[in-house]
């Protein structure tokens, strides 16, 4: 996590800081031993992929759900299964950056940099299996459906963003729905687990799912913000669009763009773009009001996971959840 959102996140914490911080670091401890393994290179990418940073969101979503529903639980459990939404991400990460051929994530090199694509595919195989093993070791028959299925919606939703490249009249539904899949039904997941993991009722669990599910969209929709929008010294700006995938700001410009602009957007689109077409079209978002309607379906996205948490009881974790969400949606806003 960069220094400015760990600051924040600790300071909505509060009192929880130190609770919060055995959570992930008990949950990180299961992490470093599943990806061991008694063969060097698998061991190898582990270790690479567990130690390139990232923000431990998922974990954290785990164990603060588990907290917020008020139920006696066991730490244990929690972060086994915070370790196990990880590692599911982790091997999502290794398979997109093959997909995407990118050399570097966050300012590091990739696995399949280092080690090659198909080292790095198959190392990515062998981490997701050992998530399902800690779910088959966890044994609870309610959370192995449900993660299953949210992997399977994860990794439909990758195959739905891959085939929708270079498609410029990408449908704002279709795209919503891609969010979901690939980002949204996760998080929930580790929400759910969380609540179910400490014997919560099914109307908390569905509570802290919706919350997660509206974080995800939400969180999504301000990175395809911040992919326009970066002024990250060294990152190029509007990745998505010079890879030809269309993203909200794009969806909701393109309607604003006259004939002769829409054809120069479209001529752009994935096909060498330089810098000035970027500053052009990122103009074009922001006076045509496009950044500006994907700001309000976020904060819509933020609202709607703040009311999901109306449903359960008073807790500091109740309010840290509604504090992450505001923190993860309306960053830079």
């Amino acid at each position: 996590m960069s220094a400015v959102y760990l600051k924040a996140a600790q300071d909505l914490a509060g009192d929880l800081a130190g609770v919060l911080a055995e959570d992930v670091e008990r949950a990180e401890a299961v992490l470093a031993s599943a990806v061991d393994s008694d063969y060097e290179l698998v061991a190898a990418i582990g270790k690479h992929i567990s130690e390139a940073g990232g923000k431990r969101l998922r974990p954290l979503f785990v164990a603060l759900s588990a907290r917020a529903t008020g139920r006696e639980y066991d730490p244990d459990r929690v972060a086994a299964l915070g370790a196990c939404m990880e590692m599911i991400h982790m091997a999502t990460l290794i398979h997109d950056d093959v997909v995407d051929n990118a050399d570097t994530r966050r300012g590091k090199p990739t696995a399949c940099s280092l080690y090659g694509n198909t080292a790095g595919i198959l190392t990515g195989d062998v981490l997701l299996a050992r998530a399902m093993e800690l779910l088959a070791i966890d044994g609870d028959l309610e959370i192995i459906r449900m993660v299953s299925q949210a992997v399977v919606e994860l990794a439909t939703g990758e195959v739905m963003e891959v085939d929708s490249r270079g498609v410029f009249e990408l449908d704002e539904a279709h795209h919503m729905d891609i969010l979901r899949r690939k980002t949204a039904t996760f998080i929930a997941s580790c929400c759910r687990s969380g609540a179910m993991a400490a014997g919560a009722e099914a109307d908390v669990v569905d509570a802290l799912g919706e919350y997660g599910e509206a974080v995800g969209m939400g969180f999504q929709i301000a990175d395809d913000l911040l992919d326009f929008r970066s002024t990250v010294s060294g990152k190029p700006r509007a990745i998505d669009f010079r890879e030809g995938c269309a993203t909200l700001p794009l969806i909701l410009v393109r309607p604003q763009l006259t004939a002769d602009e829409t054809a120069y957007v479209r001529s752009k689109f994935g096909n060498g773009v330089v810098d000035s077409d970027v500053e052009q079209v990122s103009a074009w978002m922001d006076e045509r009001g496009a950044y500006a309607a994907a700001e309000t379906r976020a904060r819509g996205f933020a609202d709607q996971a703040k009311a999901a948490l109306d449903g359960l009881g008073p807790s500091p974790s109740k309010d840290l959840l509604a504090g992450l969400a505001d923190l993860l949606i309306l960053r830079d806003f």
